[in-house]
């Protein structure tokens, strides 16, 4: 058998898991979660095209402090 054989599949993997680390890594960087205020609702927004997605959730600290300044 040959050592190559054994060595190529081993390399493939780890240059796999690189551009999975980078590909995660750099969409970090582009894409940040933020509280809306008046709603309290999170959303994600990209950077890279500028656009605001709503994720449906509510963040309950928010939530907790806008309870308490209503009257």
């Amino acid at each position: 058998m040959d050592i190559t054989q054994k060595r190529i599949p081993i390399i493939l993997i780890i240059i796999l898991i690189a551009i999975l680390i980078f590909q995660y890594m750099t969409n970090l960087e582009n894409a940040s979660k933020l509280i809306d205020s008046e709603t309290c609702e999170l959303y994600i927004k990209d950077k890279q095209i500028n656009i605001k997605k709503y994720l449906n959730e509510f963040d309950p600290k928010c939530l907790e402090i806008k309870n308490l300044n209503s009257p």
